[in-house]
């Protein structure tokens, strides 16, 4: 441990303390969706394809996949502080590299410089807010790292349409500098340092695996709408890779990740729901504004009008189930916040090219009801149930995957667009407008088949007995002191 760092990971404004934190997370989390409705604009201004702008989105992702697993180990040798302060310089560099961008390849390296600042941010987030907040708040703390992580992408599309329609996409980036300005400002005031600098040994074979392996993966989950078989050669390679890093991390004395952590039941199941829930957020998020565009024939600024109650809403009920978790755990939540996401899937199911705008309004309302409805306490389920000093590595693995699963759930459903175009004009159909209406069904229909499986899979979330959670609490408060102690010894 450094001599020169203090650490405290009870600040009197554990709020304010995390808050900075929270604003970068969510310009993170607001970029991967906010470009989507942009890509038209930037195609044209750049005269390229929709396979390059797309890249814009994969390249994002692909860096993040890449930096989350080291979150871990970057927290063991870099103070807290020093890591936020990092990752949001980055952000601002990256986002005045996109907006003054000339041409797109510039425009693409500032994108994946943001992609790193991303993958630092996001599980510091959760992380930082398990050390800092006390047990018996630890859903309303990680209910506010929920909501950036839902509501932030939910909004996107948004704030995203209403920039266009007033300025240029340039101004989206611009956008983000404002924010990250203001998240640096608080940051500088009030975030403590809470994780100790140990500086273990760095395992580079370690960050080797990790880095071809998730890298490769997203690469190839990215094209496998475009070229089948380098798809395929890629998430081959790059699942082989992920065993072998895998198995080397849970064989090694000091883990770059610790993936032991999966062997606890409930925080595998945690995870599993919450990814369930970011793919579903991130596949409607990317089908949404583009079927209200070229199914419904909806302005573009008018897109981002229609989709802001949903994002209010799950802002709302973000932060309303974090602090619901405190009381009345996650068992219940998590059901019923499933549930609703299947209604309000099989809403946009049933909707067509006549549906009126108040229906696509209520559809997405009651979708974004049940999402963070679900994803606050299934987080906290999951983090909640290891001990204090596994946090970071925790909140790194949900991370990392969450990603991973975006990008399988956006690839999927452009796939299942694209298919569902296809279908109509080979039965004989010729309106642009119901082939894409088609194509959306299809999309919304494995939106429907996440929540399902998640629906089922939250029957084995259990809530303990208040003694119980009370004394694992007590013991997790003072694990970190103990190792610690164990480390010096």
């Amino acid at each position: 441990m450094s001599k020169t760092q203090q650490i405290n990971t009870r600040p009197e404004h554990p709020i304010l303390s995390l808050l900075g934190v929270l604003i970068g997370g969510f310009v993170g989390m607001f970029s991967e969706t906010s470009l989507n409705i942009a890509l038209p604009s930037i195609m044209k201004a750049f005269g390229i394809e929709t396979g390059t702008a797309q890249w814009l989105v994969t390249g994002y992702m692909l860096v993040i996949a890449i930096v989350l697993p080291l979150s871990s180990l970057l927290t063991k040798h870099f103070s807290t502080r020093g890591l936020v302060r990092f990752g949001l310089l980055d952000f601002i560099v990256g986002s005045a590299i996109s907006a003054l961008a000339t041409n797109f390849p510039v425009l693409l390296a500032g994108r994946m410089i943001q992609g790193i600042a991303t993958g630092i941010i996001l599980p510091l987030m959760f992380s930082t807010a398990m050390r800092i907040f006390p047990p018996n708040k630890l859903g309303a703390a990680l209910g506010m790292a929920a909501l950036v992580i839902m509501f932030a992408p939910a909004i996107g599309p948004t704030i995203s349409g209403i920039i266009l329609g007033a300025l240029s996409w340039r101004f989206i980036f611009a956008s983000f500098i404002i924010f990250l300005l203001i998240g640096w400002f608080i940051m500088e005031k009030n975030l403590t340092n809470v994780f100790e600098v140990t500086k273990p040994k760095v395992d580079w074979l370690a960050i080797a695996l990790s880095t071809i392996s998730f890298g490769l993966i997203v690469f190839g989950i990215s094209f496998l709408s475009k070229n089948l078989a380098i798809a395929l050669i890629a998430l081959v390679i790059g699942i082989i890779f992920l065993v072998v890093y895998i198995r080397q991390q849970l064989h090694a004395k000091t883990p770059t990740l610790d993936f032991s952590v999966l062997k606890t039941p409930e925080f595998l199941t945690g995870s599993v729901l919450v990814m369930i829930n970011f793919g579903i957020t991130l596949s409607a998020m990317y089908l949404l504004p583009m079927y209200l565009q070229n199914g419904l024939g909806v302005a573009v600024a008018l897109t981002g009008v229609v989709m802001l109650p949903g994002g209010v809403i799950n802002a709302i009920v973000s932060f309303g189930a974090g602090r619901a978790y405190d009381k009345i755990g996650a068992k219940l939540m998590s059901r019923l916040g499933f549930l609703i996401s299947i209604i309000g899937s099989a809403m946009f199911l049933f909707s067509n090219s006549n549906s009126s705008l108040g229906y696509i309004i209520a559809a997405h309302i009651v979708l974004m009801i049940g999402v963070p409805l679900a994803m606050s306490p299934s987080q906290t389920y999951g983090l909640n149930s290891l001990d204090a000093y596994q946090s970071a590595d925790g909140s790194a693995i949900i991370n990392t995957f969450q990603q991973v699963i975006g990008a399988v759930a956006t690839g999927i459903a452009t796939i299942l667009l694209s298919t569902g175009q296809s279908n109509y004009f080979a039965n004989g159909g010729h309106s642009a407008k119901l082939a894409f209406t088609n194509g959306a069904h299809y999309g919304f229909m494995f939106t429907l088949i996440l929540a399902a499986f998640g629906f089922i899979l939250a029957f084995r979330v259990h809530n303990k007995g208040k003694e119980t959670v009370k004394a694992e609490a007590s013991e997790k408060a003072t694990s970190p002191d103990k190792e610690a102690a164990t480390d010096m010894n």
